[in-house]
């Protein structure tokens, strides 16, 4: 016996035949679908408390030698310049940790910590961008702050600071004339985005510990207690190298106390480009532009100035100042809102796909 076709349905549809749901069609776009996986329900303490452990201890550990060989030592200076670099790598030795050991995330590993794909690309792209160039001009803007407050005395001119520094390093029978001072500022400035390269390479060793894995970890407490306490751990994380004295000159909980403010100020600033962005490249390009700004300072201060750096330098109070003005800026845009915060590279999918019955939601 014959089937009859049902009249209530349209001749190109057969009976018993699967029908995709057209809600599900319509949230379909050819090239992209539009979210990335579900974000953590909620923080995972364990895991949290497993890579700030390592991640301060093995910076102590690292660290070790210069508190051996003390502040005295001949080598210390040299030691310094080989223990600082290798030191920002301990948050990433962490990270693998809590990632293949504590399989937090358990899955889709490079899109959690924001490494890749690189979408959505124009925003990621502009924001790295804007990363290289930004935390320089924030740190100029500081550096004027605490001149307007009288806590330093610049010399935009004659650059006489500089240029008693680069005779200090000369040898005193040195014959040669040397360009203008001028000049030599000038390259040091147009020399700045090379710095920030190769800066980089140190500074994702830290950016993929705090903004890539630790950030994220923390987003189910909200945006500002995550920023807050990120910015905290990163702070703190600074202690064996605070205490010698580094940043400072303060070898007691003044100096950490101090690392902490600078830290949580600019840590908001790189924590936003990570959520803003949904990737951590501008957080990594961010911190090393940091990095290699840090000796503008002594481009433009006056000979023979006395400096306090908790006052002057971008991690003391003229740079909170100027971030805080910077971050008041940004959330009266509303640039902290939940809504802002893009989806991690979307998954692409093929045009005219839609989820099947019984298999795994490509949004899951």
């Amino acid at each position: 016996m014959s089937v009859q076709p049902d009249p209530a349905q349209p001749d190109s549809v057969q009976p018993n035949s699967v029908q995709p749901d057209p809600a599900q069609l319509a949230q379909l776009t050819p090239l992209t679908q539009p979210a990335q996986p579900a974000p953590l329900a909620r923080v995972p303490w364990l895991a949290v408390a497993v890579f700030v452990v390592l991640a301060c201890g093995l910076a102590w550990l690292v660290a070790l030698p210069l508190w051996l060989r003390g502040t005295e030592s001949p080598e210390f200076v040299t030691l310094l310049g080989l223990i600082a670099p290798a030191m920002m790598f301990t948050p990433a030795v962490a990270v693998l940790a809590v990632v293949f050991l504590c399989r937090v995330p358990a899955g889709e590993r490079l899109r959690f910590l924001g490494m890749w794909p690189l979408r959505p690309a124009k925003r990621v792209v502009w924001f790295t961008v804007a990363a290289m160039f930004a935390p320089t001009l924030l740190v100029a803007a500081s550096i004027g702050v605490a001149a307007l407050l009288g806590w330093t005395e610049l010399d935009l001119v004659g650059f006489s600071g500089f240029a008693a520094a680069i005779e200090a390093t000369l040898p005193a029978d040195l014959d040669v004339p040397l360009p203008p001072v001028q000049l030599l500022v000038v390259a040091q400035l147009l020399a700045l985005p090379l710095g920030v390269l190769i800066n980089s390479v140190s500074a994702f060793g830290e950016e993929i510990g705090w903004r890539g894995w630790l950030l994220p970890a923390l987003r189910p407490l909200g945006t500002w207690p995550a920023l807050l306490a990120s910015g905290v751990i990163w702070g703190l994380w600074h202690s064996p190298l605070i205490l010698l004295g580094y940043n400072f000159g303060l070898t007691d909980w003044r100096g950490v106390a101090l690392m902490v403010v600078g830290c949580v100020a600019w840590g908001v600033l790189l924590g936003w480009s990570r959520l803003r962005s949904g990737s951590v490249w501008p957080a990594v390009i961010g911190h090393a532009s940091l990095n290699a700004s840090a000796g503008l300072l002594g481009l433009v201060i006056a000979a023979g100035v006395d400096v306090d750096p908790a006052l002057v330098l971008p991690l003391g109070a003229s740079g909170w100042i100027v971030i805080a003005v910077a971050v008041a800026a940004l959330a009266v845009l509303g640039q902290f809102s939940p809504a802002r915060q893009p989806d991690l590279a979307p998954r692409r999918v093929r045009p005219g796909t839609f989820p099947q019955p019984g298999s795994a939601s490509p949004v899951a």
